[in-house]
């Protein structure tokens, strides 16, 4: 176990404001102190003097939230040398007396899954990975905007006066959206049809504009993509959208320590649901979906394109299993040989 390699534990509950740092002696989990920094630069540089002075030995930190409130003082520790490990949220206990909550109880619980060997993880690169992240988040919201934008568009036409009700229902999306940002709203005297076709407008307008946002990120996806992992676009039915996901998800090279890891981030490792003669195993519903819709993303295009994958579903829906079961063959397989490329290609900034 990392315990026993380490002299000293440090739990973080991390915060917008402020961080609770707990201190503890490994492997006994002996708590040493208890105190409060900044969610700042100076706060971080608090939090390291504090652990030169009581924990001199090999120490490692387990943040809570190492990719949000605590991804500053995650970087301000890796920086400087530091062992620091992401955990999970601490589940809290149940019973009488077992539902305390505080930031001091939750970083004592955070040191606890550390010495425990728990929720064990690596924090998330940053650099090119990072970047892929905030464009992947970014151009999904302009997405959603859009279809927002859309259905708004649509529900507004359904109640438009006559005769431009009659005019535009009939329109294909690319014209009538050509067609809305053409219409002048002034030029109506009545002030139903004005606003109406003001609101037409303006709804035309934000519709182009958030398709150019989604446009220009998608483009940026793909260079960023190709400087970072082409063996990953290389492979069959993998698009930029889809391997720029998985390349998140992954993070850097040695986050995992084994393929299976990643196939159960990603939802994909098989979970029995034997019962009686039955013997099956069931589609995973925990993990990270995003990465999970990524996988079956790229099945849906090899299904299309690639010979061998419509065999196997063939073939195992023949024996038995349902269409879903062989996706979920497939998902694993899929998870197994993504994680081989990217531990093999050179591990983004």
């Amino acid at each position: 176990m990392l315990a026993q390699e380490l002299d000293y534990v440090i739990g973080v509950d991390t915060h917008r404001d402020a961080h609770a740092l707990s201190f503890h002696r490994s492997p006994s989990g002996a708590r040493l102190l208890e105190a409060e920094v900044a969610a700042d630069q100076a706060g971080y540089a608090d939090a390291l003097a504090l652990a030169e002075e009581h924990s001199p030995g090999p120490r490692a930190w387990a943040l809570e939230g190492a990719g949000a409130y605590g991804k500053g003082l995650a970087r301000h520790l890796q920086a400087r040398g530091e062992r620091v490990f992401e955990v999970e949220r601490p589940k809290r206990p149940g019973g009488p007396g077992g539902r305390g909550k505080s930031d001091a109880l939750d970083a004592r619980r955070a040191a606890r899954a550390l010495l425990e060997g728990e929720r064990l993880a690596s924090p998330r690169a940053g650099g090119a990975r990072e970047a892929l992240r905030v464009l992947l988040s970014t151009r999904e919201s302009a997405i959603q905007a859009r279809r927002c934008a859309l259905n708004q568009l649509r529900a507004l036409i359904v109640t438009c006066p006559e005769p431009l009700r009659e005019e535009l229902r009939s329109l294909t999306r690319a014209r009538l959206l050509v067609r809305c940002r053409r219409l002048r709203a002034g030029a109506a005297p009545d002030p139903e049809l004005a606003g109406t076709l003001l609101a037409l407008k303006l709804l035309a307008a934000r519709i182009g504009a958030l398709t150019t946002e989604e446009r220009l990120l998608a483009r940026e996806l793909g260079a960023l993509l190709e400087r970072e992992a082409p063996a990953l676009l290389r492979e069959r039915g993998v698009g930029p959208i889809s391997a720029a996901q998985v390349l998140v998800s992954w993070s850097h090279r040695g986050r995992f320590p084994r393929e299976a890891c990643f196939a159960r981030l990603g939802g994909a490792a098989p979970i029995p649901a034997s019962s009686g003669r039955t013997v099956r195993h069931r589609l995973d519903r925990g993990g990270d979906r995003r990465l999970n819709r990524a996988l079956h993303q790229i099945i849906v295009s090899r299904r299309k394109c690639d010979p061998r994958t419509r065999a196997y579903i063939a073939r195992r829906t023949h024996e038995g299993k349902s269409e879903r079961e062989a996706i979920r063959c497939l998902k694993r397989y899929l998870a197994r040989h993504l994680f081989r490329v990217l531990e093999g290609a050179p591990a983004p900034a």
